[in-house]
């Protein structure tokens, strides 16, 4: 991660698509975080595993995103899962209850089996 921007990395895995990013989803970089998640669930098929592993930090225009992705993917059929969330991550899961609105896998091949 450089200058406000986010790694993305995404790959096709049994029948789901992985999206991992890295870095931190703050106000520099949220628009581009809920853009890219928008699209891959709007575009997903299936099941869409948000990989949480390279996320340093969330603020709450990050989780917003996680909200409006869960409901493109909704509509276009696809589920939402969040997988290998970090420390920091889980935290910020649980103090905003988002543990509670998604599925919060531990693994990717759990996710991909949820």
């Amino acid at each position: 991660m450089s200058g406000g921007t986010l790694d993305w990395q995404i790959e096709d895995r049994d029948g789901a698509r992985i999206v991992t990013p890295a870095g931190r989803v703050d106000e520099a970089t949220a628009t581009e975080f809920t853009e890219l998640l928008i699209a891959e669930a709007g575009a997903a098929r299936g099941k869409l595993v948000l990989d949480l592993s390279g996320i340093a930090y969330m603020s709450s225009r990050g989780l917003r995103a996680l909200t409006l992705a869960q409901r493109e993917g909704t509509r276009a059929g696809s589920t939402l899962l969040l997988a290998r969330p970090n420390e920091t991550m889980r935290e910020i899961l649980a103090i905003s209850r988002y543990d509670m609105i998604f599925k919060v896998a531990a693994t990717i091949d759990e996710a991909l089996s949820a």
